[in-house]
């Protein structure tokens, strides 16, 4: 008898599948994102939108004074859990004239303001983690427990000019920058970047 065995070769094959996806780039639109509010010498918002990228324009100054903005700008989370800040620093020339905070009230300075958090005091600085509670993924607002802030869109930056101080389970605080030129300081330009280091675990 004969026995024929039959050797069959057993091929899987899957059909090609693929996801689509999707991701956008924004200065003023991100899941950590800056607002505008005080106003420069030069009229402009202290926050600019330079070629998508953003910027502190803060002025020029004499020497011997002192310059403070008590909201240069507001950072505001937009991630659906809480984020923490917990360190700041500053790079570049000038960084011994700045002083910075954050705190919940801008129509009062720092000192006036028991929120306030100092984060550079023209050095570095250490400072317990600041708490940017959940928010809602709408760049078209900011909110606390004293209400939703509304921050429109104006040549490509997020502004509010009209909040009140925000409570509890605030989303976005404001930052007060101090620039102290010391007397006898000779014409020049500083320039520079601030660094905002942000977890999700506290």
């Amino acid at each position: 008898m004969a026995i024929v065995v039959l050797s069959a070769a057993i091929a899987t094959q899957y059909a090609r599948v693929s996801i689509a996806y999707s991701y956008g780039v924004s200065a003023s639109d991100g899941a950590i994102r800056f607002i505008a509010r005080d106003v420069a010498p030069d009229g402009n918002y202290v926050l600019q939108n330079n070629g998508n990228s953003m910027e502190l324009h803060l002025g020029t100054f004499t020497p011997g004074t002192n310059k403070t903005y008590t909201a240069a700008f507001g950072i505001v989370n937009e991630e659906n859990f809480n984020v923490y800040l917990y360190n700041v620093t500053v790079t570049g020339s000038g960084t011994g004239n700045m002083k910075i905070w954050l705190h919940k009230n801008p129509n009062i300075t720092a000192s006036n303001d028991p929120t306030a958090v100092l984060v550079w005091d023209g050095d570095y600085t250490s400072f317990s983690n600041i708490t940017f509670h959940a928010g809602n993924n709408d760049a078209t607002d900011a909110s606390s427990d004293a209400g939703t802030i509304n921050t429109p869109l104006d040549s490509g930056v997020r502004y509010n000019t009209t909040s009140p101080a925000a409570t509890d389970n605030n989303d976005y605080w404001w930052v007060q920058i101090s620039i102290d030129i010391p007397s006898g300081t000779g014409d020049a330009s500083y320039s520079g970047n601030i660094y905002f280091s942000f977890t999700s675990v506290q």
